[in-house]
């Protein structure tokens, strides 16, 4: 079973780093790919993915809330993390209207030169869309057929919005959200619409903790052990053996990722 998306740079796991990695193995998680979002994680995820060779490996690139922190459009230091082994993708990147934490203009430029990134190094990409889809499209479209693989993670958008991702051929990555019967409500119907090879799992740790969860932690983080109650969540959803799903959205996690 592997978690495609775990910030195990966060701070919420300064006292317990080490334990969280511990119980993931613990509870099945075969491989971890942890997550750079800034100028500052991307190393830092890189350097923790060392620690653990053949189990975590990361990824390098600037969540578009940082967008705002990039002054050299050709990446210089995202660039330099690409070339190690252990880095196997280029992102987080993309788009977040949602929140608006960089201006726009400055969000779309750095997504796109992520894209040129990556399609340079012919890595795949790891991505985030959030209250954008249509400028997120109108930028990737072009970008597509020159990249390995495209990963949308944390996909919480509508059914429209997904068939046009599968249409791209984008990779869907589908967290503990499916695990609220309210506000993921929406995203639980279309869940069985991801074509098996498409689909891949993740807990985005520490953040998104499965509100269906009992006992509920008294920290109220999320773990990567956690992935499993995802993974049985989403296969109940699609009607299928949870077995199946772990095996599928493994295979299809190592293709990507190429692990």
């Amino acid at each position: 079973m592997i978690d495609i998306g775990v910030n195990l740079t966060s701070s919420q796991f300064d006292a317990d780093r080490e334990e969280v990695v511990l119980r993931s193995q613990e509870a099945g998680i075969t491989a971890m790919v942890l997550t750079g979002t800034d100028l500052e994680s991307s190393p830092a995820a890189a350097k923790l993915a060392e620690q653990y060779p053949g189990f975590a490996y990361s990824t390098a690139g600037v969540h578009p809330h940082d967008a705002k922190s990039v002054e050299d459009l050709s990446l210089p230091s995202i660039r330099e993390l690409a070339s190690l082994p252990h880095v196997v993708a280029v992102g987080e990147c993309g788009l977040d209207f949602n929140r608006d934490f960089s201006p726009r203009p400055q969000q779309e430029a750095v997504f796109e030169a992520h894209l040129a990134l990556a399609a340079e190094l012919n890595m795949p990409v790891f991505l985030h869309c959030r209250d954008a889809h249509e400028s997120f499209m109108a930028i990737l479209s072009p970008w597509i057929s020159k990249l390995p693989g495209a990963v949308l993670h944390c996909f919480t958008g509508s059914e429209d919005e997904l068939k046009a991702c599968l249409e791209l051929g984008l990779h869907i990555g589908i967290t503990g959200w499916v695990c609220d019967e309210r506000r993921g409500q929406a995203l639980r119907e279309i869940v069985p619409l991801i074509p098996d090879d498409r689909l891949m799992i993740e807990t985005d740790a520490p953040y998104l903790l499965p509100r269906d969860l009992s006992p509920k932690p008294k920290s109220r983080r999320n773990e990567p052990c956690y992935l499993p109650h995802i993974a049985n969540e989403i296969a109940t959803l699609r009607q299928q053996d949870t077995e199946q799903l772990i095996t599928i959205t493994t295979q299809n996690s190592r293709r990507f990722f190429r692990l």
